[in-house]
């Protein structure tokens, strides 16, 4: 079997809801995002991280770090897909409205 392929390689994303209310909360929240990012974890949207792994073996060393690193308080879920799975996903970015500007102006005969 080739050691890389796209049912092999996987993807590990972290999802999370962190209290923001406090100045101490803030400060753990940031805490957490820090140090996933220095895990190599990526931004993807603002509470969801994501991390390529050449293995399932090598996903599971990072999701036992990133579980090393749980705050106490907050929801935190963490999914591992494969990298075919992860290919398969659709991102829509929303479009923003805009007037329509004519490129020629309409002359009107009457």
């Amino acid at each position: 079997m080739d050691r890389l392929n796209e049912y092999r390689i996987m993807w590990v994303l972290i999802f999370f809801d962190l209290p923001t209310e406090t100045p101490e909360e803030r400060k753990i929240a940031a805490k957490f995002r820090k140090e996933i990012m220095q895990d190599g974890f990526t931004m993807f949207q603002f509470s969801i991280y994501l991390r390529h792994c050449p293995s399932r073996e090598n996903a599971d060393v990072h999701i036992k770090r990133t579980k090393e690193k749980l705050p106490n308080k907050g929801h935190i879920g963490i999914l591992c897909v494969t990298d075919k799975q992860f290919g398969l996903m659709e991102i829509f970015y929303g479009k923003k409205i805009q007037e329509t500007q004519t490129p020629y102006q309409q002359l009107e005969l009457f």
